[in-house]
């Protein structure tokens, strides 16, 4: 059981509020009531947000590509040494690198990850003997440190628009759907022992790494569950996919493909105003990275008219380079401002672009990640995060500018505990195998340095 001096429920702020907790879900709430022996006390409980959009692996190349190169720096050059990088990952480092990640997430307040996960095989495209091999490296990272997973084996077929050969490295990607289906099919049953809280969705790379028939073979072998795709997050690829299909990737997608409130668009940056309402209208979640997007040069999301028009979205770390939920909420808003040179814009009419933020991105992430969560109800997944309000960043707030004050004034630091599906991950700040985690990542990265 836990009991918060406040607690952010789907009617509003409340106090004294006991939640009662059973197998992963919450049972019941009461509200102006007081603690009782054996409960967990907090200050401020919230609905934890799901990190709906993570490639763990980088992590551990992150600082490694701010440095500028003769000619001009992109995302395109980025990607070259992305692929130098995980040339040399073994499933050892996949699994140290990983824990690491989902721990420094759930101390930043996310309760649960959607891992679109695309390195598969041996460097030189050869399976492993358990073809699901790194994907289990991943759900012994979850089962580590707690964190509620939505797994998502990635399709990757193609090296660029128009079925391009996979470079050598993409090997380590490639699969045909024929491939896939077993991929996914090993994956399932090597997740038979994680929490009844984990997920597995499909993940088509892009429009650009897979083609018309084969998403539209993978989405008949999956008719159920999460779909994430990567979408027109750089204008090369907007033209390569127009040049190719005859239309903008957003618009393409949204014509030839069932699009509904199960799919997830990863940045959807450069969106046309009709591609943005209809984007909007098909239910799906917008995932927006942030932090990655601006620091890959991507550009801003279209925000106010996506809000305007009732669309969802959600946010996740992507190459998890700084790994902060109060930083990608404010990332977010501030991307805005500095394109239209105006200020609290991401709220459609008057009030908190702070509440706005946080309540949206948490419903619209645990609809990414097919997770009852999202607000603190019965019968709701108990991924829960408790702050401290009474820190010195916060402690000036009334309650209904609280969440202003976490999105743009704190740190996460101000995270206190938090729960992925009822398991207590975090406790007085710190994760509970945090001494167990570090190390073995610092291991890790001592190994995969020798090799480079």
């Amino acid at each position: 059981m836990i009991f918060a001096n406040h607690a952010l429920l789907p009617t509003g702020w409340a106090s004294n509020v006991r939640v009662s907790v059973d197998a992963g879900i919450i049972t019941a709430l009461e509200t102006e009531t007081t603690a009782r022996a054996g409960d967990t006390c907090v200050d401020t409980l919230l609905p934890a947000l799901a990190n709906l959009h993570s490639h763990s692996f980088q992590r551990a190349m992150a600082g490694m590509t701010e440095w500028r190169a003769a000619g001009r720096d992109s995302f395109w050059t980025w990607r070259d040494l992305m692929y130098r990088f995980a040339a040399r990952l073994t499933p050892d480092h996949v699994q140290a690198i990983a824990a690491l990640v989902f721990m420094e997430m759930q101390q930043a307040g996310y309760a649960s990850v959607g891992e679109f996960h695309y390195i598969h095989h041996q460097p030189d495209g050869t399976p492993y003997d358990d073809i699901a091999e790194l994907s289990t490296r991943i759900f012994a990272a979850a089962a580590t440190t707690g964190i509620g997973l939505t797994h998502l084996p990635v399709l990757y077929s193609y090296g660029g628009a128009g079925r391009a050969s996979l470079s050598d490295g993409q090997r380590r990607f490639g699969n045909g759907p024929d491939r896939y289906a077993q991929l996914v099919q090993a994956a399932r049953a090597g997740m038979a022992a994680m929490p009844p809280d984990t997920r597995l969705g499909i993940a088509p790379h892009s429009l650009r790494a897979t083609a018309p028939d084969d998403l539209r073979a993978v989405l008949a072998d999956n008719p159920h569950g999460p779909v994430h795709i990567h979408i027109a997050e750089q204008p090369k690829e907007v033209t390569d996919i127009e040049g190719w299909l005859g239309a903008r990737p957003v618009a393409w997608l949204l014509d030839n493909a069932p699009v509904d409130a199960r799919w997830c668009l990863i940045h959807a940056t450069h969106m046309t105003a009709t591609e943005t309402r209809a984007l909007a209208a098909s239910g799906a979640v917008a995932g927006l990275c942030p932090i990655t997007e601006a620091n890959l040069g991507d550009g801003p999301f279209n925000g106010p008219a996506y809000l305007q028009a009732g669309g969802a979205f959600g946010v996740g770390s992507d190459s998890n380079i700084n790994i902060s939920l109060t930083e990608e909420l404010r990332v977010l808003e501030y991307s805005q401002r500095l394109r239209d040179l105006s200020r609290n814009v991401m709220v459609v009419g008057a009030g908190s672009v702070g509440h706005t933020l946080y309540t949206g991105a948490a419903m619209g992430g645990a609809q990414a990640l097919a997770r009852e969560a999202g607000e603190i109800a019965p019968g709701r997944l108990a991924d829960l995060v408790a702050i401290d309000s009474t820190d010195p960043a916060l402690c000036a707030l009334s309650r209904d500018r609280l969440l202003d004050g976490l999105v743009f004034a704190a740190k996460d630091t101000v995270v206190t505990d938090l729960w992925s599906a009822g398991r207590h991950a975090v406790s007085g700040g710190c994760h509970i195998a945090r001494d167990e985690i570090i190390p073995a990542y610092r291991k890790a990265i001592a190994s995969l340095l020798g090799e480079i």
